[in-house]
């Protein structure tokens, strides 16, 4: 009968029949066997084993205080709750892995930035209403959407507190400050040559990213994370290995991509266009660098986010020599990876075709790049 210290992480990676005591509380363990896990408590002279629940139904928290009781604790029922950082330490090893990646990434960042400075050190049953709403009320002010996601993954932290640690989650009844508005700023033409001669005076990291993404219509990490090895220079073009929705993304790109790309200095330890201080991960450092970008780029206020709309809108507003669409609907659906299933437009693609015609039109695609390269150079063209 092996010890453990028994935590939910532990508990969630026991695989091994047998019965595991906690070091913690003695005569308290969990049962393994070949379909669940059961809560057991050892009490009195002939060490009866009582069953208290089955995991993950009971949560290690509340099977503990059973025990307590069970075993004449004096202190159980008053068990004190675990602070903010401890329980949010064990909702990131416990649930968060479960998410999509992205969801994993956006949880912590909202989570670590908007609510663990002020609320770590505090016991989850000592949390009010009010400073939940204080945190969420000022970020509002500044950046209503964020606040919006803010809310949401909180309340989703929150609720998985309920039962472990607390009877009641501190929002209950709370109401988002702010609504969910998607975002529908698209840059002007002179906007639009101003960022791209503002990143250009930036520069390497930051202002490189910024005309790649401009020109490419990649999402924002999916630009900082490219890699030498997703470009075949030969073909002209970038093969992203896994996106946001999940798929491989091969688009093509154009002579003014390849210049871009072609100076970008090369790292012997790293192959990634855009390198951490580590060379290992990609690099993050675009606060600083927003906020120099945005002391010499004198337009509205407008966000990396926006620069993808600009390109979907710009590059549908293309023209043929006879006035008509240059660029289908589904062409570019298919430039920003969106899924082609989904689109109702003349050439409408069902969602069979789409599992089919996964490699078609990159010829559409490629000449799509050319005609978006051609304009942008037009835009740029000294007056």
């Amino acid at each position: 009968m092996p010890g453990e210290h028994l935590t939910d992480i532990v508990v969630s990676r026991l695989k091994a029949p047998g019965t595991y005591f906690d070091r913690t509380t003695p005569a308290f363990g969990i049962r393994v066997g070949k379909n669940r896990k059961t809560w057991i408590v050892v009490r009195g002279r002939e060490r009866a084993r009582t069953r208290l629940g089955h995991y993950p139904d009971l949560p290690l928290a509340q099977a503990r205080k059973k025990a307590l009781v069970l075993l004449g604790s004096p202190i159980a029922r008053e068990a004190p709750a675990p602070k903010f950082g401890e329980a949010l330490a064990q909702f990131y090893a416990v649930h968060v892995p479960t998410l999509k990646l992205r969801t994993q990434y956006q949880i912590k960042r909202l989570l670590d930035r908007h609510f663990a400075p002020s609320l770590s050190s505090k016991r989850l049953n000592e949390i009010t209403h009010d400073e939940v709403s204080r945190i969420t009320d000022e970020l509002s002010k500044s950046a209503p959407s964020e606040a919006w996601h803010a809310f949401k993954d909180a309340r989703t932290f929150f609720k998985w507190c309920v039962p472990r640690y607390v009877r009641h989650s501190p929002m209950e009844g709370l109401k988002s400050p702010t609504k969910y508005v998607p975002r529908k700023r698209v840059l002007s033409d002179t906007e639009l040559v101003e960022v791209w001669k503002s990143a250009e005076g930036v520069g390497y990291p930051f202002g490189t990213a910024i005309q790649l993404s401009l020109l490419l219509g990649t999402r924002w990490g999916e630009t900082i994370s490219c890699r030498r090895a997703y470009i075949d220079p030969t073909d002209r073009i970038i093969t992203l290995p896994e996106t946001k929705n999940g798929t491989q993304h091969s688009f093509p790109y154009g002579d003014l991509t390849a210049e871009i790309i072609e100076a970008i200095p090369r790292f012997n330890s790293s192959d990634l266009l855009f390198p951490g201080r580590d060379m290992v991960r990609p690099w993050n450092g675009s606060g600083k660098a927003k906020w120099e970008l945005k002391l010499v780029c004198k337009i509205a206020p407008w966000q990396l986010l926006d620069l993808r709309r600009t390109f979907a809108t710009k590059v549908a507003e293309l023209r043929d020599e006879n006035g008509r669409s240059a660029v289908p609907p589904h062409v570019i659906e298919r430039l920003l990876n969106h899924k082609l299933g989904t689109v109702k437009a003349q050439g409408v693609i069902t969602a069979v075709a789409e599992v089919y015609n996964r490699a078609l039109y990159m010829d559409e695609m490629r000449d799509a790049m050319r005609r978006w390269e051609s304009r942008l150079k037009t835009l740029l063209a000294p007056k």
